[in-house]
């Protein structure tokens, strides 16, 4: 098990504009007396939302990652301690309370100000170590992955959860050429192995690569799945669950469990997208769909 890392000052600003704010608000039906569950709390920017709605509205939020945690704690402070509690770890982990949740929200997927940290590993844009973990604490690193799984592992990773089509191609390139220590290198390997065109296309040839890998690293996939499997049971009736989803595969989950839950009524048929000026304001909302869904009432 690798150490926590500690907590860097400048983190804690952990500067992230949440998306789709309004939207989540009007949907939930904040109640006057209501307890929420933010699922991934960030920087506390929609937990901030929620609270500010009613002076008797109370909150627990969640986040894998302690400097989000930490970020959280100073934004939220000005609330109390009565009214925010604070839970460290992956969601599908979470044990519930005895007290339900009038709703539950999450938005998935990786942050801005984890990208911006050179240093997590979850971009190419700066040269850092194969990292990619949300939880500094969990012992597996996207250089455990790269440099251990062998070449059918990484070609299903790269296939499945980055949609990446010259996965099998990537995933030789790596195994033949590793070891690699940084993102950088794993970068431009990548970028060699892959047609011009496409290595000098929309997206950097290795975006697709790296999402697979850090999805991989974070087991997201399955942790979403097992969350919203366990999600409609710490809901009051008619509490309401809200997901942000950010690509294909995570909106594709959302949208199948919450209409295969015999716990939970979807009440959002279309995902909601941000509106065209949020979208000029803050470029990460262009790719977030926000989805609902309603906890029925239990019957014998």
């Amino acid at each position: 098990m690798n150490e926590s890392v500690p907590l860097q000052k400048e983190f804690l600003t952990f500067s992230h504009i949440p998306v789709l704010s309004e939207e989540l608000i009007q949907g939930l039906s904040i109640s006057p007396q209501g307890y929420y569950l933010d699922a991934t709390v960030g920087g506390g920017g929609h937990s901030a939302s929620i609270l500010t709605t009613f002076p008797s509205v109370r909150i627990v939020a969640i986040d894998r990652d302690e400097w989000a945690i930490a970020a959280a704690r100073e934004k939220l402070r000005e609330y109390g301690e009565e009214r925010v509690e604070f839970w460290q770890g992956n969601f599908a982990e979470y044990p519930g309370l005895k007290e339900k949740f009038d709703g539950i929200i999450a938005d998935l997927g990786v942050s801005s100000p984890q990208l911006d940290q050179a240093e997590r590993g979850f971009s190419f844009r700066q040269d850092a170590p194969l990292d990619m973990r949300m939880d500094r604490s969990q012992g597996l690193t996207a250089a455990d992955i790269i440099n251990y799984w062998d070449e059918a592992e990484l070609a299903k990773i790269f296939f499945e959860y980055g949609e990446e089509r010259l996965s099998r191609r990537i995933a030789r390139q790596i195994v033949q050429q590793r070891p690699f220590q940084s993102t950088l290198e794993l970068a431009d390997a990548i970028a060699r192995c892959v047609p011009g065109k496409y290595r000098y296309g929309r997206i950097n040839a290795a975006t697709r690569s790296f999402q697979g890998l850090r999805i991989a690293v974070n087991d997201e996939l399955g942790s979403l799945e097992k969350f919203i499997d366990q999600a409609p049971h710490w809901l009051k009736p008619h509490g309401k669950i809200a997901i942000i989803s950010f690509h294909s595969l995570e909106d594709r989950i959302v949208k199948h469990r919450f209409r295969e839950s015999a716990l939970l009524k979807v009440i959002s048929k279309k995902p909601i997208i941000a509106q065209p000026e949020e979208q000029q304001r803050n470029p990460r909302s262009r790719s977030a769909k926000l989805r609902f869904a309603e906890r029925l009432i239990a019957t014998n």
